[in-house]
Formats: structure tokens, C-alpha cells, sequence
């Protein structure tokens, strides 16, 4: 993948070869430009440089409406270890998952993730199943080399699924209340950078407002928060 193997040779093997993937470059107003390896969109040379990729982040909410937290793997190239929400990660410059119109390609992206993290099987999350809510826009260093900057697509899914998690992915899962997450954020732990934005500003006005979001919804503006 990369000429100098030195540079990979600190990191997973299963890890690194994710990065050959390709994602969708975009501007901070969500137009696609093209495809990007998944290298290139998170060294912090680029996103100094203003490289934003599409991304989604699905947050996962039981049928006693507990949020589902995990841990990423201490594999991880970018926040390793670091507790957020269900799934995160990108559409790929595809045919099926590039499609803007009702968000279905990032809602592809999130079914094939969830499958690939938590071991969650497509039939157990149809894309009606998934609720898309609004984009945020951040950026954030993971360390001097990596980093995200990412126009993030919020998916919401309230159902009960079963969990298989897949060790390279996700290190630990738990389901928390609203008050059981709220002292636990308060604590000295990891916590990535768009689930802290999330939790700090969205997510308790939409946990309490499951039955409905409606009001909530939002797909023509995209939250600037850097």
C-alpha cells in the first residue's frame, strides 16, 4: 500500500489495509468533488489543508430506549479506544453509496458497516429502519499524523438488534440510560470528537424525543461546528 513500510509497521495489518479504501471528498457544503483513499482524508497534512470527507454516524437506541456506547479497538488508526456511538465511519466512492437523494448511499454505508462492526446482519436493519436526522461539519487531530474533517450524516435507529461485535473494530458495547451516560461522560475517559460535539449538543433533545423527531429533522442545513 504505501512504498515506505516503515510507516505502517506500528499499526494493524487489517487496519492499515482498510485505509486502501475509497471515500468521497467534499466541500464544507457537502458537494462531492471525487474519490479520496482513506489514508489520504485523515492525515492532518490534507485536512490542514481544508480535505473534508463524507462520513455518518449512527446512533443506536434500544427498545427501552438505552443508547447503545461502544469502545473502539485499541487497533484503530484514528481515536483507538476512544467510547462513542454505534457505528461511525464513511460511504465509499461507489455507485450504491456515493447516491445523495434521501441519504440512501450513507444509509448503505451504515448497514454494510454495522455489519462489518457489530456483526449486525442487513435483514436486522432494513434502510427504512434507519431515520436520517441532520449533517454536522467538524474537524478533529487523533494525533500529530491523523485526524478527521468530515461533513457527518446523524442516522438514528431505535430498535433491538443483535450484537456480535468484531474484536478489530470495537473493544467493548454497552447500553446506557440517559442518566447512567451523563455520569459516565463526566468521567476522565476517551470520548470521540464528534460524539462529544453530539452528546454536548444534540443527543439528549432527540433521546427525549424518540417517539418523533420530526421537528428535529433537518436535510438542507449542515451544523458548522469547527
Amino acid at each position: 500500500m504505501d512504498s515506505d513500510s516503515a510507516f505502517w509497521k506500528d499499526f494493524d495489518a487489517t487496519q492499515v489495509s482498510s485505509m486502501k479504501e475509497m471515500c468521497i471528498a467534499v466541500d464544507e457544503d457537502d458537494n462531492t468533488l471525487g474519490a479520496m483513499s482513506k489514508k489520504d482524508c485523515h492525515l492532518m497534512v490534507n485536512i490542514d489543508k481544508g480535505l473534508v470527507h463524507r462520513a455518518f454516524s449512527v446512533l443506536l437506541f434500544n427498545e427501552k430506549n438505552e443508547f447503545l456506547l461502544t469502545q473502539r479497538s485499541d487497533e484503530k488508526i484514528t481515536f483507538p479506544g476512544y467510547y462513542t456511538n454505534a457505528c461511525c465511519s464513511h460511504p465509499l466512492y461507489t455507485d450504491l453509496e456515493i447516491e445523495t437523494k434521501d441519504a440512501i448511499g450513507v444509509k448503505r454505508a451504515a448497514q454494510r458497516r454495522l455489519e462489518t462492526e457489530l456483526g449486525v446482519e442487513p435483514f436486522e436493519v432494513p434502510l427504512t429502519d434507519m431515520q436520517y436526522l441532520t449533517r454536522i461539519l467538524y474537524k478533529a487531530p487523533s494525533s500529530s499524523i491523523w485526524g478527521e474533517a468530515e461533513v457527518d450524516y446523524i442516522l438514528v435507529i431505535r430498535k433491538n438488534l443483535t450484537l456480535k461485535p468484531n474484536v478489530n473494530e470495537v473493544k467493548h458495547v454497552q447500553y446506557f440510560s440517559q442518566n447512567e451516560l451523563k455520569q459516565f461522560l463526566d468521567k476522565d475517559v476517551k470520548v470521540s470528537p464528534w460524539f462529544r460535539i453530539l452528546a454536548n449538543t444534540f443527543l439528549y433533545k432527540w433521546w427525549d424525543n424518540l417517539d418523533d423527531l420530526s421537528k428535529f429533522t433537518d436535510h438542507n442545513k449542515i451544523h458548522k461546528l469547527i
